[in-house]
């Protein structure tokens, strides 16, 4: 659809794009506090996400957490929470961005097993819907407002 793009950008969304891996997930890359790192967009996330790894790199100050996370392959992973970031998708922001920590090396053992560069986190539907989001896959696009 050649329109949507103008129509969305009347609408003032903002256009990121977005590649496909080998896994057949979709990659994006992203700032969080000034630094860049790869993302998987993850529509079925509820909470965007870095590994533990990334808390010196992106300069969070991880806090308590009730919260036990699950995902593919695994459930009651213990998390810690990160308030108040800075988030950058392409030239979208938010400038009050919670997110969750935890452990990711299961998601990066899958990437390196089929020889595909591991990831510092998940972009989920917080930001999704946040973003009022609208995903391009045809195009490999996202598009937040």
């Amino acid at each position: 659809m050649k329109d949507l793009h103008e129509i969305l950008k009347k609408e003032k969304y903002r256009k990121i794009k977005f590649r496909i891996t080998k896994t057949q997930h979709l990659l994006i890359r992203a700032e969080i506090n000034g630094v860049k790192g790869n993302f998987i967009l993850d529509t079925g996330a509820s909470n965007s996400c870095v590994d533990f790894s990334g808390v010196e790199l992106f300069h969070l100050t991880a806090g308590h957490s009730k919260t036990k996370a699950a995902g593919a392959g695994a459930t009651g992973m213990f998390t810690q929470l990160a308030k108040a970031n800075k988030l950058k998708i392409g030239t979208w922001k938010d400038h009050d961005f919670n997110l969750v920590i935890f452990d990711l090396s299961h998601v990066n053992q899958a990437l390196r097993e089929y020889k595909t560069k591991a990831v510092q986190g998940i972009i989920g539907a917080d930001v999704l819907l946040n973003g009022r989001a609208i995903i391009d896959y045809y195009n490999h696009c996202l598009y937040l407002k």
